[in-house]
């Protein structure tokens, strides 16, 4: 019997601090949070969900759990630039008047509203660099052309989420981490009192990476950096970006530095035993039964850990025709 559609639904996680679980239109993602805490002046929204048919609706739906309305946002906070986290600033912040506090590297979500002819360019080089097919690529290129940004429209940051800035609620302030690596845009926000930790994509509850290519030097690096600079924080409660909340703070950054350490030797045992190009190394790690849309993920990442690898001597690549191959650097590790 197939599954209805979800509905968007609200809780209560602490007095003043509610989960808004938001569905989701994406194969293997159903749902996303925001959060919405008590503040100075209405309550600070923590990330939007994504723009789709029937969004806002579930939006309100999940706030009228809570006895809140949309018109009652006093500030709208994005931990990062990816569509599900902000992809519903814009509506929000008309019907509001609500500022938009946001990172200011956010060019790997902006360029796609800005420019997309260039960054559907750009994307499908990376998969042709990466062993795709042209015909893939043009089917590729087809239906993004076809699918929406998931953003209502692109706002303006009314103030920038740095390091060090400050979110004002009722239940204290809220410190802002950079912790670039899932997306040169993510930040967390850590309430020192209470031992709250908003992680956004960057720690789950579930252990799940993705990482953002081509806008950072070698986001796998980044995101092993930002894991080390929230680890002193210990955390009591972790509200992340997708799934529920979780206790074990510790567990879920030793358990993501395994999971990063596991498929970086996978990925370069794949190079070392043959030389290919990023998409045959996906064939020879998932085999050759993934679904397009994760083939894409997993081509992302691999091309991540990849880079990774190059940065520290163990891998290299060279051109070959439209392809770039990949290989194992002599005997260094990661």
């Amino acid at each position: 019997m197939a599954r209805g559609r979800e509905i968007g639904r609200g809780e209560r996680v602490l007095p003043g601090l509610h989960r808004l679980r938001l569905p989701l239109p994406l194969e293997g993602v159903p749902h996303c949070n925001a959060w919405a805490i008590g503040g100075p002046r209405g309550f600070v929204l923590v990330d939007t969900g994504m723009h789709h048919p029937g969004s806002i609706a579930d939006l309100e739906r999940a706030l009228g759990d809570v006895g809140l309305a949309l018109e009652q946002v006093g500030l709208i906070v994005i931990t990062h630039a990816h569509n599900d986290h902000w992809g519903q600033a814009a509506p929000i912040q008309e019907r509001s008047g609500a500022e938009v506090w946001i990172h200011p590297d956010r060019r790997h979500a902006t360029a796609a509203v800005e420019d997309p002819e260039t960054t559907l360019e750009r994307r499908v080089e990376i998969g042709r660099l990466g062993g795709v097919s042209e015909a893939a690529l043009a089917h590729y290129a087809e239906r993004a052309r076809e699918t929406g940004t998931g953003l209502a429209a692109l706002v303006d940051a009314d103030r920038e989420l740095v390091a060090g800035v400050v979110v004002e609620t009722e239940l204290g302030p809220w410190t802002v981490f950079e912790t670039p690596g899932h997306a040169p845009s993510h930040v967390c926000l850590w309430q020192p009192e209470r031992r709250l930790l908003i992680s956004g994509d960057h720690l789950l509850g579930r252990i799940s990476l993705y990482f953002e290519y081509g806008y950072t030097p070698d986001p796998v690096g980044e995101f092993l950096s930002s894991l080390d600079l929230i680890e002193p924080l210990g955390a009591r409660l972790c509200l992340s970006g997708h799934g529920r909340t979780f206790t074990d703070f510790a567990g879920h950054i030793a358990a993501n530095r395994e999971l990063v350490g596991a498929n970086l030797a996978a990925v370069l045992g794949a190079a070392r035993a043959l030389p290919g190009t990023a998409l045959e190394l996906v064939a020879r790690l998932y085999g050759d039964s993934l679904s397009p849309v994760m083939v894409t993920w997993r081509l992302t990442e691999t091309l991540c850990y990849l880079r990774h690898l190059e940065v520290a001597g163990a891998a290299r690549r060279k051109r070959d025709g439209a392809a770039e191959l990949w290989s194992a650097s002599g005997s260094r590790q990661p």
